[in-house]
């Protein structure tokens, strides 16, 4: 047996709903790493989702940000990302998501990122299109990089591999663009872009729970999304990602090849 949409957009509706009620008040905070953060709303989040599917799917194979992995079939995998942003979240930040996608022999079938602040609900199946509260959407029109608004994600730690180009990187395209924005979501990062008001997404380390779903929604809004080697196999470790129109995406690829990438 497998989901429907409306069974992702339901949860993902209950969790966005725990997290507004949350929002804006004192949270436990526990650190992971020097600056990764979680807060109880991370787990009561992940919680709620995990029991939703587990209900309903005890034998598929989950992959979500706290708890790691709850294995199952092979053949049915879940993606989930109970805060996209928990930063932005714990600091009142109104820029956060519930991220989950459904995969089905490898691959990426059903896909839903709500912003709960902003009651916006993405939503992809593969093959069929993508919406924005049930509106079909679709990437921007911008042909050269002066046109563009873009987003990037940065290291957060000096000791990351990546940082000296994605500070490179960075500095080079918000010269020749007008602008680069880092807004600590890349759930939403993707799905501002799939919907036109960003135009395009590169990130040199994230994780697959984090894009999975956004990913299927910026490519069946019309997006190319792969990894920054033009790998279309983004939930393949290492996760990179690069977004955009085709003109813009092709641009992007070019200023990154630039930087020995």
């Amino acid at each position: 047996m497998s989901p429907e949409l409306n069974d992702l957009i339901q949860w993902a509706r209950e969790a966005g709903s725990l997290l507004r009620q949350r929002f804006g008040g004192d949270h436990s905070i526990r650190f992971k790493g020097s600056t990764d953060i979680v807060t109880e709303a991370d787990h009561q989040s992940e919680a709620l989702l995990m029991e939703r599917i587990l209900s309903r799917f005890p034998d598929h194979t989950i992959i979500t940000e706290e708890s790691g992995h709850h294995n199952g079939s092979d053949e049915h995998c879940w993606y989930i990302d109970p805060i996209d942003g928990t930063i932005n979240f714990a600091h009142g930040f109104a820029f956060f998501c519930v991220s989950i996608a459904y995969a089905e022999a490898g691959h990426l079938r059903l896909g839903v990122v709500y912003d709960p602040i902003h009651d916006e609900l993405f939503a992809a199946e593969s093959g069929k299109g993508a919406w924005l509260n049930g509106v079909p959407i679709q990437p921007g029109s911008a042909a050269s990089l002066r046109e563009c608004l873009l987003v990037s994600g940065l290291p957060h730690h000096d000791h990351s591999p990546y940082t000296d180009a994605a500070f490179a990187c960075f500095r080079d395209l918000t010269l020749r663009s007008q602008g680069v924005r880092r807004l600590g979501s890349a759930a939403l990062d993707l799905c501002y872009t799939a919907c036109g008001r960003l135009d395009g997404y590169w990130e040199f380390s994230v994780q697959h729970y984090d894009i999975a779903a956004s990913a299927l929604i910026a490519r069946e809004a019309g997006c190319i999304v792969t990894k920054l080697d033009g790998d279309e196999d983004i939930l393949k470790p290492p996760v990179s990602i690069l977004a955009g129109n085709p003109k813009v995406y092709a641009l992007l690829r070019d200023a990154l090849r630039q930087h020995g990438l």
